[in-house]
């Protein structure tokens, strides 16, 4: 079998899944995919957390003694949750040793009711590095309006970030600019630049599933021509935009004082259309210095399919900006695309969220101890 994952790893795409639970910890099955698949990193989220806590018994034990201390129910997931991004961060320590920092990363997510609360969102930051207290964390911070400058707060902290729920190339600028911004901040503060890690999560499948919706509703041939497209040419000109930013002189300075780059993040890359193939969003988006976050799905279709052929962006900006374009053409707005997948992107992290307190409030109760 051709080893698609080991080539991915050396064009320079560090390989993360986005998928974390107690039974993959306690398996020894993180520890494999660590081994064995090239993995170097975990992201989680609130539908993450809340499909592990509902499913299986690997957490009566831990909910049970929180039942038992009558904890609230947010406390209680945070426990839980922290408990499990620490033992990830614990298994992913080597590489973190290994990289300089740089992979063995876990990310958690602040909570996403708070992603129009500059102020709770530093706050919650603050507590969460506290609670999991493992170099190799990163915070996750949503990419909304009031989130842009809770990241430079956070980053200007020392505290390691990354930046969520980026759709649009705007939006992706202003977070580069919260980086460096914070990076200027820790100069300041006279923190250690390159302890300072984050990566940017640029989101990828939903895109094309909403662009894809706009064009099947025009229904003509030119639109129909142009599904599928519309993604992986918007995470191009992402990393065009990325050359720039961390070519600039403002960057060059930060570089001299040791900071470390900020690396694109590709997001969502589940294939959601069975029209695709499957590891599109992996064979079309290799560059040097990113990353791929997976699903455990789509990491073994990359190892057994995938098609890794070397750099998939570099020289691809005129087609991607023309694809854009294209679609634009047709009367689909990209701000009008961007501002619903970013208002979708917060609600639905606010539902899962909301769906954990109810799952996990229930497991509480169910596994409470009788009085006396």
């Amino acid at each position: 079998m051709t080893d698609a994952l080991k080539r991915l790893s050396e064009e320079g795409v560090a390989i993360w899944l986005d998928d974390l639970s107690r039974k993959r910890i306690t398996s020894g099955n993180l520890a494999e995919l660590i081994d064995q698949q090239h993995v170097v990193g975990v992201t989680t989220n609130p539908t993450i957390f809340q499909k592990a806590i509902s499913q299986g018994d690997g957490y009566d034990q831990q909910v049970s003694d929180l039942a038992a201390r009558k904890v609230t129910v947010e406390e209680a997931i945070r426990m839980i949750t922290t408990a499990d991004v620490r033992d990830a961060a614990d298994i992913l320590r080597p590489v973190f040793d290994a990289t300089d920092g740089q992979d063995g990363r876990v990310s958690i997510e602040v909570d996403p009711r708070l992603a129009h609360n500059t102020k709770a969102t530093v706050a919650e930051a603050r507590q969460l590095a506290w609670l999991v207290d493992r170099p190799n964390t990163l915070i996750k911070i949503p990419a909304t309006e009031a989130g842009l400058p809770a990241i430079a707060e956070v980053i200007g902290l020392g505290i390691s970030v990354n930046v969520t729920l980026i759709f649009s190339l705007e939006r992706y600028r202003k977070v580069m600019d919260a980086y460096l911004t914070g990076l200027e901040k820790a100069k300041e503060r006279g923190l250690d630049l390159s302890l300072i890690r984050s990566v940017a999560s640029f989101f990828v499948s939903r895109v094309d599933t909403e662009i894809d919706k706009r064009l099947n509703d025009i229904g003509t041939d030119e639109a129909k021509a142009l599904r599928g497209k519309a993604a992986v040419a918007n995470a191009r000109l992402a990393y065009q935009a990325y050359e720039e930013v961390f070519s600039s002189d403002r960057w060059q300075a930060l570089e001299n004082a040791g900071a470390r780059k900020q690396r694109p993040l590709w997001a969502s890359t589940g294939v959601k259309d069975p029209a695709y193939k499957d590891t599109l969003y992996v064979d079309d988006l290799v560059a040097p210095n990113t990353v791929n976050t997976m699903p455990e799905a789509t990491l073994f279709a990359v190892e057994d399919h995938g098609e890794i052929t070397g750099d998939t962006i570099t020289g691809t900006y005129e087609q991607a900006r023309a694809d854009l374009d294209a679609v634009e053409a047709l009367g689909i707005s990209y701000d009008d695309v961007v501002q619903v997948l970013e208002d979708e992107g917060v609600e639905k992290f606010e539902a899962s969220w909301n769906d954990l307190l109810k799952s996990t409030q229930a497991e509480l109760e169910r596994l409470a101890p009788s009085e006396g």
